[in-house]
């Protein structure tokens, strides 16, 4: 799994203080919506050239580790 503790940061007063690919505005929550509505990794890094592979991932990683902790708490 990709580690996303030092790529996806969470900045109070930056997108809402949503969680967010480091350096950047770009909302973990922006990646997502992208992937779901069928765009490839590729055609993301080329409409955001300042994301990579990793950055992609790294989102990935978060919201499915964001995931697993809801599911766990509501157990």
């Amino acid at each position: 799994m990709t580690a996303y503790e030092h790529i996806v940061t969470l900045e109070p007063g930056k997108r809402g203080g949503r969680p967010c690919i480091r350096g950047t505005r770009i909302a973990v929550a922006d990646i997502l919506g992208w992937l779901a509505a069928g765009m490839s990794h590729a055609e993301i890094i080329a409409d955001f050239p300042e994301l990579t592979e990793d950055d992609i991932r790294a989102a990935l990683a978060y919201a499915a580790d964001r995931e697993r902790r809801v599911v766990t708490a509501a157990a």
